[in-house]
C-alpha cells in the first residue's frame, strides 16, 4: 500500500506540474516555452497512470482523493495561498476515505 500511494504522490505532482506550467503561459502570459516541460510532466502523468495497480474505479477514486491533497499542498507552497480549516478538514476526510477504499 505504501508503494501504491507513493505512485499516486508522484503521479498528482506531475499532473499538478503540467497544468500549471500550461496556465502559466494560457493565463499569465509566460513563455511559450513553458510549454514543453509542461507536455513532458503531461506524459509523465499519463504513463504513470499505466503503471497504477489496476484501472479500477476504486484507484482512480483513491488518486483522486491523493490529488485534492497534493492540490491543497500546492495551493499554500506554490501559490502562498494560506489553508483554512475547511481545507484541512476537507484534505483529513478524503484521505480517509482513501484509506477506507484501498483498505
Amino acid at each position: 500500500m505504501l508503494r501504491t500511494a507513493g505512485l499516486f504522490l508522484i503521479t498528482a505532482v506531475a499532473e499538478i506540474v503540467g497544468c500549471y506550467l500550461t496556465d502559466l503561459v494560457l493565463r499569465h502570459q509566460r513563455s511559450v516555452w513553458l510549454l514543453i516541460p509542461a507536455a513532458f510532466s503531461l506524459g509523465l502523468f499519463a504513463w504513470l497512470l499505466t503503471l497504477h495497480p489496476t484501472a479500477s474505479g476504486r484507484v482512480y477514486a483513491s488518486y483522486g482523493a491523493v490529488y485534492v491533497a497534493m492540490a491543497l499542498v500546492w495551493l499554500q507552497m506554490v501559490d502562498g495561498v494560506p489553508l483554512t480549516l475547511r481545507d484541512l478538514i476537507g484534505g483529513g476526510v478524503i484521505l480517509t476515505g482513501m484509506t477506507i477504499l484501498m483498505g
